[in-house]
């Protein structure tokens, strides 16, 4: 499952088994500037590569069914007169055994909700351990 927003994009890696999606990875990334830019079916475009870029060890040699609510997309593999970028990107994929399957909104979720994850202020990573917790631990180890 792929999905785009106005300043992210979104992956879902799963595997249906019996019906059933088990989920095997989760990515998402912010787009800079110039990507926040780009029309929706760019936008969309991109979440697939973002996610064959991120995924592509798991995916290689596999038939990969990609689940997106832009329908758009299920044509733009045989579409002959498009933009460079589209091209350049669809280059890239068809090295993958890809399936575009649109799918409502609605139903895109787990997507559509990473594609809209806002980190708004940057939190420091607090990787400093006090010593009470060193201590506790060298005394631990001497049992």
């Amino acid at each position: 499952m792929c999905d785009a927003s106005d300043y992210a994009v979104g992956a879902v890696l799963g595997q249906k088994i019996d019906k059933k999606l088990n989920v095997i990875y989760y990515a998402s990334k912010t787009m800079d500037d110039a990507q926040c830019k780009y029309a929706t079916t760019e936008k969309e475009l991109l979440a697939i590569v973002f996610a064959f870029e991120k995924f592509r060890s798991y995916i290689v040699g596999s038939k990969v069914i990609v689940h997106t609510d832009h329908a758009a997309l299920r044509h733009i593999f045989a579409k002959k007169d498009t933009k460079p970028r589209l091209l350049r990107w669809i280059l890239l994929l068809q090295e993958f055994d890809i399936e575009v399957v649109d799918k409502k909104g609605v139903e895109n979720g787990v997507a559509d909700h990473l594609s809209r994850m806002r980190v708004e202020d940057m939190i420091p990573i607090n990787d400093s351990m006090p010593e009470e917790q060193l201590m506790a631990i060298m005394i631990l180890k001497e049992f």
